[in-house]
């Protein structure tokens, strides 16, 4: 029974690792597939009025990825956490200029997926998301690179243990600790 295209991501990650160009080559369109599904998945859930488009997101988180030559892929799931905390990047940085273009008002917002629930209306201010999770991080890191992978990565639980090395019990506890702390801390600030 052959593999499915995403089985098939972690054998070309590891080829591409051991400097197999055609494995790259085979790599590109499923790995620009996922990403595309992936930030259409989130961008989904943006504003309606939000002018950063799908492609130019996977395009940008596209870049970057390349760029990352010294890494030493492992699997499909570590790939796509890194995609997860890529896309985070973007977005921050993309809410940030928006910011700063309107000196500092109408700040970006975010729907959430619904299991996070940050706000009672499900959107949130990007760069205030961002500064929380980055306060959680620095007391409790495991946590907050869950939040990253849940839900900037799209990674499911399995997923999401497989890339941090932990039990997926482990992971519902920490999704579950974090969605109340980042709801605090970012309630607190409205």
């Amino acid at each position: 029974m052959p593999l499915s295209p995403l089985e098939n991501v972690t054998g070309l990650l590891l080829d591409w690792s051991n400097g197999d160009q055609t494995a790259y080559e085979r790599l590109v369109p499923l790995v620009y597939a996922e990403l595309h599904r992936l930030a259409h998945h989130y961008m989904s859930r943006e504003r309606g009025d939000h002018t950063l488009q799908t492609t130019a997101l996977v395009n940008e988180a596209y870049v970057r990825l390349v760029d990352q030559k010294r890494t030493q892929w492992q699997n499909r799931a570590q790939f796509f956490g890194v995609c997860a905390e890529l896309m985070r990047r973007i977005l921050v940085d993309y809410a940030r200029q928006q910011q700063y273009q309107k000196r500092g008002g109408g700040a970006q917002k975010v729907t959430l997926d619904e299991t996070l629930e940050i706000s009672a209306e499900k959107t949130v201010d990007m760069v205030a998301l961002d500064e929380a999770l980055k306060s959680l991080a620095e007391f409790d890191p495991r946590k907050a690179r869950v939040v990253e992978l849940r839900f900037f990565g799209g990674l499911n639980v399995e997923e999401t243990a497989e890339v941090m090395g932990i039990h997926a019990n482990t992971v519902i506890r920490d999704w579950s600790a974090a969605r109340s702390w980042l709801y605090k801390a970012v309630t607190s600030d409205e």
